[in-house]
């Protein structure tokens, strides 16, 4: 069974950037839909980002857009969430997700937890004013 492992989280202040990575066991993952959630305290785990794989369309909360980026490569079995102009409010533990569906049209607007089928451990990203 294939594995996620995050890194790139940590403190910043806002208005700061951090790149987070999420790397992937197996070559089966990059065939597979990868998405970013984050989970704050007393909090459900809410929707960040995800693309599909190959050239795939990236899907953004309403809440990132304009300020975090996802990305992958496939050759490293990776995927980024570029997050620039922080806020305290993106304080949370992010985690990395692998999905064998395609995310199709308007997934934005219908992305859930649900959807995967692989978690990564989660890394911690704090945002100080």
């Amino acid at each position: 069974q294939g594995q996620l492992v995050e890194s790139g989280g940590g403190l910043v202040q806002a208005g700061g950037s951090l790149r987070l990575s999420c790397a992937a066991s197996t070559r089966t993952f990059s065939t597979y839909a990868m998405g970013w959630f984050r989970q704050a305290p007393g909090k459900e785990r809410e929707f960040v980002a995800a693309v599909n794989w190959g050239v795939g369309s990236a899907y953004y909360a309403d809440s990132v857009k304009g300020r975090f980026t996802i990305s992958r490569d496939n050759a490293k079995i990776t995927v980024y969430l570029q997050m620039n102009s922080l806020k305290p409010e993106d304080t949370a533990v992010y985690y990395c997700a692998a999905t064998g569906k395609y995310l199709g049209s308007d997934y934005s607007s219908r992305a859930s937890p649900y959807d995967y089928d692989y978690w990564g451990q989660g890394t911690q990203v704090t945002v100080v004013s």
